[in-house]
């Protein structure tokens, strides 16, 4: 193995406190808000970098106009959709009463607010309802379950994280008839005509995970700007550098990193299963093997997504909460996410099961990628198959001389050069 750095174009160093203030100082919608008013900021469950830094923001310049902001959790039926699950995964962003100094409000009671013209019942977080004003705070990316002109957004959240368990399911059964662009447009019309939407500060990020850009959407514009963000943001996503991969290693996976534990737009697998002679996404690399080697801390045992790994650990599979993974899984109609695979008893064991059923000629010629995460893709180990390659990749370049790859006693794998926080 040997280190390889993908060369991405350097991070803006946008500033986010002077642009958040700017939003509240020129946006017609944010300088209307009164003193007494209270304003719900909706807040979800993904790892959006500097998440608490810009909540903070946002409700300090609410508060600096009088009125009273608190939190609402915007996540569908994530943290096992219960009132104290939800508050425990925004605790893990650092959204929390203490921190904040505001309340966190994250009952599932939600208020019905009509049908779609195709009979799809809409669903609303009562407490958001509540309110003289919601903002909604969502990262603009490619969604995981489907390609649209939309995908994961402010209309996302508003459809089915704000609509809670009921509305998430609710929206999910629907899109298996009428597909989910269609549905999270339709329904989030609904909500923009019944409930009080300020607008949506909508994020996004660059190819290191870093704040690129932060906009605010008014309710009329919404749904079109989110399209043009989000042919920016696709634009943004970062990709594994190579097309073949007989083996690869993801250190991690969680609710915090993508929607489907690891993200399909960069491994290629759908959340509805995959096969070798099936592409889910055609500009994805070929996968032959997919090892997973734990879960994220953030994501509370919400293993979503390890059924699109052919490979993983014990103690991987120790980790699975196994209630709240499976009311993820049945709540968004994907049973193939929560499959447990063939796991081993470490990280030897399964690189080794791995390399075994590929029926290679010669194993020493593998073509293994090692990735802390699906959204950590500047840093990475791969094996010296590919050393003939990276002069024909041209954003690439080695980090180090070739090594055997490296194991501590127990048979698990070091934590790759720069991430001490991989998986052990």
């Amino acid at each position: 193995m040997f280190g390889l750095r993908q060369k991405f174009p350097a991070s803006s160093g946008l500033n986010i406190v002077l642009s958040i203030q700017s939003l509240f100082q020129h946006q017609p919608n944010l300088q209307r808000i009164k003193p007494g008013q209270q304003i719900a900021v909706a807040v979800g469950s993904r790892g959006i970098t500097n998440l608490a830094v810009i909540v903070t923001i946002v409700l300090n310049m609410i508060k600096a106009k009088g009125a009273t902001p608190y939190i609402i959790a915007a996540m569908g039926s994530h943290g096992g959709g219960t009132d104290e699950g939800q508050r425990e995964v925004l605790a893990t962003y650092g959204i929390t009463e203490e921190r904040l100094g505001v309340p966190v409000q994250t009952s599932i009671e939600v208020s019905h607010l009509g049908a779609t013209s195709d009979g799809i019942e809409v669903n609303f977080s009562s407490d958001a309802l509540s309110a003289d004003g919601i903002i909604i705070i969502n990262r603009v990316k490619p969604h995981t379950d489907f390609r649209g002109a939309i995908g994961s957004g402010i209309m996302k959240m508003m459809a089915i994280g704000l609509g809670k368990r009921k509305g998430a399911a609710t929206c999910h059964a629907a899109a298996s008839e009428f597909g989910h662009e269609h549905v999270i447009r339709t329904a989030g019309r609904k909500i923009l005509e019944s409930a009080p939407i300020l607008g949506g500060i909508a994020l996004l990020e660059d190819q290191q995970h870093q704040t690129a850009r932060i906009e605010f959407l008014s309710p009329e514009r919404i749904e079109s700007a989110e399209e043009e963000l989000l042919k920016e943001a696709s634009a943004l996503m970062p990709t594994l550098p190579f097309k073949e991969i007989d083996l690869l290693i993801v250190d991690q996976i969680g609710k915090n990193i993508s929607g489907a534990g690891m993200d399909p737009n960069v491994i290629g697998r759908g959340v509805q299963g995959y096969a070798p002679s099936f592409v889910s996404f055609p500009d994805a690399p070929r996968i032959g093997r997919l090892f997973v080697r734990d879960l994220t801390s953030e994501t509370h045992g919400n293993a979503i997504g390890i059924g699109l790994a052919d490979f993983t650990t014990e103690r991987a599979v120790r980790g699975i909460d196994k209630a709240v993974t499976y009311l993820n899984a049945l709540t968004a109609l994907t049973p193939q996410c929560a499959k447990i695979p063939i796991h081993f008893d470490n990280d030897r064991e399964a690189i080794a099961g791995g390399l075994a059923s590929l029926a290679l000629k010669d194993v020493r010629r593998a073509r293994i990628v090692r990735i802390l995460d699906t959204l950590s893709l500047e840093d990475m180990q791969v094996s010296e198959a590919f050393i003939d390659e990276i002069a024909s990749v041209g954003n690439v370049s080695r980090t180090g001389d070739v090594f055997d790859m490296q194991f501590d006693s127990t048979g698990n794998l070091l934590p790759l050069a720069g991430n001490e926080g991989s998986g052990n």
